[in-house]
């Protein structure tokens, strides 16, 4: 799994990528966020993300100068720079700093993704070089490898995020393991408590069922897990910055 950081300074195109992008398909968590280059060195240095969504254009500190400082620091994350049109310049030099790819704002659905699966793709054929037996541990291209009750967990939860009973307690009982352990090691492998990383989900999915006008905010409160249209409003107002009629009438 590839923690990412994302750090982009405008409120809602932040929560977009953090909550519409399919990470949990492209096997990446978001661990944290930013809204400037001065937040997003302190988040990256805590978190040491393996990939960094970066807008260029931020107070404070640009996209440039955080990236030159974090190589400077010897932090080699990927990183993907968002740019506007006119800043493509920018976008270059960017690249010359070690970004692996830039995408033009606003970017449509699915391109994160590919760049993603071109990290991985070139993740593949590095490990493809190295023919040495991985160390304990760790995955073929040096990564540590996720737990078993941790990649069980995230499948659980891709498959049942819809009940509204789903709970640690839950997953922990079906996986077989204490709820204490299954917390502790969801919580250093992915830097979301479960709870947190299930309500992540369902926001990420209620978004996607948004986007059709003709669903109605109640079912898909329902279809994502919610019993409490209220309390589903409330939680993705908090993620989003809109309530969800909001969101689905920009969505038009």
């Amino acid at each position: 799994m590839l923690k990412v950081v994302v750090v982009e300074d405008e409120e809602l195109v932040r929560k977009g990528i953090v909550l519409t992008v399919d990470w949990a398909g492209a096997d990446c968590a978001v661990v944290g966020e930013a809204a400037n280059g001065e937040e997003g060195m302190e988040v990256i240095r805590r978190y040491r993300p393996d990939l960094i969504v970066t807008d260029i254009r931020m107070p404070k500190l640009d996209g440039i100068e955080m990236l030159h400082r974090l190589r400077a620091e010897g932090i080699d994350a990927y990183v993907v720079i968002l740019t506007a049109y006119s800043d493509f310049s920018y976008a270059q030099s960017a690249l010359k700093l070690g970004a692996v790819d830039y995408l033009l704002k606003p970017f449509h659905d699915g391109e994160l993704e590919a760049v993603i699966s071109r990290i991985r793709c070139r993740e593949q054929e590095s490990a493809a070089q190295h023919t040495a037996v991985p160390a304990a541990g760790l995955s073929e291209d040096g990564a540590p490898e996720k737990s078993k009750y941790v990649k069980e967990a995230l499948a659980y939860l891709a498959a049942h995020y819809n009940d509204p009973d789903v709970s640690v307690s839950s997953v922990a009982r079906n996986l077989g393991v204490s709820d204490g352990h299954l917390s502790h090691v969801f919580k250093k492998e992915t830097s979301y408590t479960l709870s947190g990383y299930l309500t992540n989900y369902r926001m990420h999915k209620a978004t996607e069922l948004l986007r059709d006008c003709r669903v109605k905010v109640y079912e898909v409160a329902e279809l994502v897990g919610y019993r409490d249209i209220t309390y589903f409003s409330s939680a993705f107002k908090k993620a989003m910055g809109l309530s969800p009629s909001e969101y689905q009438k920009r969505c038009q």
